[in-house]
């Protein structure tokens, strides 16, 4: 009997290796071609998948959400059975920071992403900023806990506090990537500013009674 396919194992297969090759020379020179070599398949093969370069990047961009997803998901874990809304912020910022292949690729490769939507009218008519707005919204509704719990100081804006750090993480994210500093010099001044934001050892105080 012939080996049976799984189709979105292949698309899978065919996203990670466009990640791969947009991290290494840039998204804007990639080409089909170029990824059927890197995924060790035929041109025909992602061809058949994707049918144009610009549905195989559209669907790159869902899968490198994706992936971001799942890396958040896991710092969250690491931190504890009841994480509070500090380490959680500190989860999802942190999984941005290029410290690693995994984060170097979707710092870069997401960059890339923006900076293509700006003269690219199909990747311009993707609802792009939706992940982004998504994570705004996540932040201030961990702000806006904290500050129904007390851990915050008076006077904290939840909205502008997670635009601030929003900004301030995929700032630090590029420092990073042309070597201007180490992540370790970025995640401490992330934590400098999450210090200004909770009051002390109130910042963990909702974890350790749920514990």
């Amino acid at each position: 009997m012939p080996k049976r396919v799984d189709h979105t194992e292949r698309r899978t297969e065919i996203a990670d290796a466009l990640l791969r090759v947009a991290a290494r020379r840039g998204l804007h020179a990639v080409g089909m071609r170029d990824v059927a070599a890197e995924a060790d398949v035929s041109l025909r093969l992602v061809q058949y998948y994707f049918e144009t370069k610009e549905k195989l990047l559209i669907h790159g961009l869902q899968h490198l959400a994706e992936r971001f997803g799942e890396r958040v998901t896991a710092r969250l874990r690491a931190a504890g059975r009841h994480p509070g809304p500090r380490a959680m912020i500190e989860a999802m910022l942190m999984a941005a920071l290029p410290t690693d292949e995994e984060s170097r690729t979707f710092h870069l490769v997401y960059t890339s992403y923006a900076v293509l939507s700006v003269t690219d009218q199909v990747l311009a008519a993707q609802p792009f900023i939706k992940n982004p707005d998504a994570a705004e919204g996540a932040l201030v509704e961990l702000l806006r806990q904290a500050e129904e719990s007390d851990l915050i100081g008076p006077g904290v804006d939840a909205r502008l506090e997670a635009v601030s750090l929003l900004a301030m993480s995929a700032g630090l994210g590029t420092s990073i990537l042309v070597g201007q500093r180490s992540p370790e010099e970025a995640a401490t001044v992330l934590n400098r500013h999450l210090d200004r934001i909770f009051r002390g050892d109130l910042a963990d105080a909702g974890t350790r009674t749920r514990e």
